[in-house]
């Protein structure tokens, strides 16, 4: 299945996309896309509703507005450095276990919405990745079962200001959380829809100008093993995502150095998992 949500900002309905790519109102399961959602088995009853009543339920008109998939999650977690060109563009050693941050929740947009600029920002980037949606609770997981953990894979672009991320002191979540800052979607696909995480293709452009190639198959450490090793340290929720790092190509590790500014429009893409566009706006 293909989950979405859809409508204002806030306000967001529970919908899904057919086999044949028509989107639809799934407001009749009476169920936000959530923690309690992915948390009661609301996949596999989502599946039997859909069965009935897809088919009947009312279309959503191409023109509305997709919000991120899910309902706000617990926690957004990110893996650092987790492409070894990735990691030699940013001048870092090749991590010898998964380097872990965090996103504040509000960082969290839909898709398309424009991506506002923090006040002052000279060194706004992007960053293209395999997101992962957490399916059940999730603490202590071997990799043989970290599979089974995972209710399903999302588009993320992992914004980062690089000055407040690593020029003012602390931990990276000062310059990753901004609003806007975590777009999600267009979609949340099951695994059945995915095929092979360890193979996908990521992309992302800057005013039409090609930034980031790459492939998850360079990954330095794959999706299992991450949602195995983060659930050593915490407690995983479900809806929770875990965000699993981004291929070379980043405006920091350009040179010189190149980042964001208002006007510019950036689009990404992972395979099968659907492709974003951000105008990017400054601040109010």
């Amino acid at each position: 299945m293909k989950l979405i949500r859809f409508g204002s900002t806030g306000a967001e309905k529970p919908g899904l996309i057919a086999a044949n790519g028509t989107r639809v109102d799934a407001s009749a399961f009476g169920e936000d896309w959530d923690e309690p959602f992915f948390g009661s088995d609301g996949l596999s009853r989502l599946a039997r509703w859909a069965g009935r009543n897809l088919d009947s339920a009312p279309r959503v008109p191409d023109d509305v507005r997709l919000g991120p998939p899910i309902g706000r999650p617990s926690k957004i977690i990110c893996i650092g450095l987790n492409y070894a060109d990735h990691a030699r563009e940013s001048g870092a050693a090749l991590p010898k276990e998964p380097v872990l941050f965090y996103k504040a929740t509000t960082a969290l947009s839909g898709p398309d919405d424009d991506v506002v600029l923090p006040r002052g920002s000279t060194k706004t980037d992007w960053e293209v990745e395999l997101a992962v949606v957490i399916g059940r609770r999730a603490r202590y997981v071997s990799l043989e079962e970290a599979d089974a953990f995972i209710a399903g894979y999302a588009l993320h672009n992992d914004y980062s200001e690089r000055e407040h991320q690593l020029e003012r002191e602390g931990q990276w979540v000062k310059g990753k959380s901004a609003d806007t800052f975590a777009p999600l979607g267009p979609f949340l696909a099951t695994p059945d829809e995915v095929g092979d995480v360890g193979k996908l293709d990521l992309w992302l452009t800057v005013n039409g100008e090609s930034r980031q190639k790459g492939t998850t198959a360079n990954m330095v450490f794959g999706v299992s093993h991450v949602v195995s090793y983060v659930s050593q340290f915490m407690t995983l929720l479900p809806g929770d995502v875990i965000s699993t790092g981004t291929p070379p190509g980043v405006g920091l590790g350009l040179n010189p150095p190149v980042y964001l500014k208002a006007g510019d429009v950036v689009e990404c893409g992972v395979e099968g998992l659907g492709r974003q566009r951000q105008r990017i706006v400054p601040s109010a």
